[in-house]
């Protein structure tokens, strides 16, 4: 059987192992139940996440010119000490900024290669953490708007990592930390203006992940450059498809993509 559609992050339901769904415009996968089926990939042609234009992909699932101009892919929306919402000052789309910026923020640790800092909307937790692989995560600051959770994340990047190696997160070669002692260690360095929002006595989260079999020595698959891959699927963490051939499909990063997928 065969499935079309244009590739956007995989939905995620937090159980025990994360159930994973890759949505299409009129079909959906559930791609847990295809572990230990080959999957047949292949590459059709482009539809920007935006326009819906057959044109090349730039970043963020967005053809160049839509992602110069829209709001959803500002440099806030990377860098969030940059937001300005709550200043009333517009980058883009002064509405848009204010709905997206201006409500609750989380900073968290999560460990997915290693011990990390981010920030995400509260209202993405925790799929922000199943989405970069993490086995374990904590809430450290909630805060009310994404200019201070940006601020705060700045402050702690001096002390804490604020990347995922991907290669060693797909090869689960991580050791499980104590992120309520880091969460303690990294108080003193937040700063005093989101001092206030400091989340006291909240356990750790933990996440398990549908994975028959994790990669030695993960190779990315470049979908754009070899036109159609086959492989069997024995995993899903992050946003990454792990094959047995120790290919590795990051469905994330290939957004706008339109592909053909058969399981046998």
């Amino acid at each position: 059987m065969f499935y079309q559609g244009v590739l956007t992050k995989m939905i995620t339901e937090f159980t025990q192992p994360i159930q994973y769904y890759l949505v299409f415009e009129s079909d959906f996968l559930n791609m847990n139940q295809l572990l230990g089926k080959t999957l047949h990939i292949k590459f059709v042609k482009y539809q920007c996440l935006h326009c819906g234009l057959n044109k090349e992909i730039y970043r963020q699932g967005f053809c160049k010119s839509c992602f110069f101009d829209i709001p959803q892919a500002a440099d806030w929306i990377i860098r969030p000490e940059l937001s300005k919402a709550h200043l009333d000052e517009e980058d883009r789309d002064l509405a848009y900024e204010k709905k997206v910026q201006l409500q609750p923020h989380i900073v968290y640790l999560a460990n997915s290669s290693n011990v990390k800092v981010g920030v995400t909307r509260k209202g993405q937790v925790p799929t922000r953490w199943i989405d970069q692989g993490a086995h374990e995560a904590i809430e450290i600051v909630e805060v009310p708007n994404r200019y201070l959770a940006g601020i705060t994340e700045m402050a702690l990047k001096d002390h804490v990592a604020d990347k995922t190696n991907w290669r060693t997160m797909l090869k689960n070669e991580i050791a499980d930390e104590d992120l309520v002692v880091w969460r303690e260690r990294l108080k003193q360095y937040i700063p005093d203006e989101a001092q206030q929002y400091f989340i006291e006595d909240n356990a750790e989260t933990n996440i398990e992940f549908p994975v028959l079999q994790y990669p030695l020595k993960p190779k990315s698959l470049n979908i754009k450059k070899q036109g159609s891959y086959s492989g069997k699927l024995v995993g899903i963490k992050g946003q990454y498809l792990i094959f047995e051939d120790q290919t590795v499909f990051n469905i994330r990063s290939n957004e706008g993509l339109v592909v053909e997928i058969g399981v046998d």
